[in-house]
């Protein structure tokens, strides 16, 4: 993987896990997650994204 595609999955994650974390726990249960998993989730996001 290269330097830029790392800097941009990096990016990518911070992003998600401060999005998810300015959820209330109503909106995150909502969601089907917990506040737990959010870095499970943004791990996931960049995996997959």
């Amino acid at each position: 993987m290269n330097l830029t595609r790392k800097l941009n999955n990096w990016r990518k994650y911070r992003q998600t896990v401060s999005e998810l974390g300015r959820m209330s726990d109503r909106e995150l249960r909502d969601l089907g997650i917990g506040r737990d998993d959010i870095h499970s989730v943004a791990r996931n996001a960049v995996k997959f994204g």
